[in-house]
């Protein structure tokens, strides 16, 4: 009995200490997204983010190796939460998709952060030097062929207009998602992004299914 009481003792110190652990791992990465938002990749400073977070940059690197390290975390934990929403079931139908797209984009938007850490890093990736640029060229890439195979799928099953250009389509629809998130860090309030997004998808969608319906009425914005 007494050995029991002793293990447990450990055990459940071992357990506060992941427990802390992983509560600063997450605020280092919640302070990254709003550094590397601000000020870009190269011009973030791990000093900086370890300061603001409490701790020491060697701290700081106990958790992260590097700021590349640092970097591609922060990215997986945002692809992570539009994985799950996107990703993990198939589709029942095009319209089901967009909706589905439209409420992430209302996620989004109570998520400035991560928008504008997105709008400012696309944006620097585009040089082949940087470290998220296969991150980025990899997501387009596969985001992409998703949302053709899907286009394809609902022209298979009827759902489409045959002569539907299933890649233009997809190709457009990013262009769409991304002008309307620089737009609306620019200016949230000039600027709903899911009611535009919605009405966006609504048009395109009247156009190409075959029985000339769109979406459902969008939900209010909050």
């Amino acid at each position: 009995m007494a050995q029991d009481k002793e293990r447990a003792v450990p055990e459940a110190a071992g357990r506060g200490t992941y427990a802390v652990g992983d509560a600063r791992r997450r605020k280092i990465l919640d302070t990254a997204v709003e550094h590397f938002a601000q000020w870009g990749f190269h011009a973030s400073s791990l000093a900086r983010i370890a300061a603001e977070c409490g701790i020491t940059q060697g701290g700081l690197l106990h958790h992260f190796r590097s700021k590349e390290d640092l970097l591609l975390s922060v990215l997986a934990q945002s692809e992570q939460h539009d994985v799950e929403r996107l990703f993990s079931e198939a589709a029942e139908s095009v319209a089901a998709y967009y909706a589905t797209v439209v409420s992430l984009a209302a996620d989004n938007a109570r998520r400035p952060g991560l928008v504008r850490m997105y709008n400012t890093l696309v944006g620097e990736s585009g040089n082949p030097g940087h470290p998220a640029n296969a991150y980025f060229e990899q997501r387009y890439a596969r985001v992409l062929a998703h949302d053709v195979a899907l286009l394809e799928t609902g022209v298979a099953r009827g759902e489409l207009r045959p002569d539907t250009d299933c890649e233009a389509l997809a190709r457009e629809t990013l262009a769409v998602m991304d002008g309307l998130q620089i737009q609306w860090a620019l200016a949230p309030g000039a600027v709903d992004m899911p009611t535009r997004l919605h009405g966006y998808l609504d048009r395109q969608l009247r156009a190409i299914s075959t029985a000339g319906t769109g979406l459902p009425a969008a939900p209010a914005s909050t």
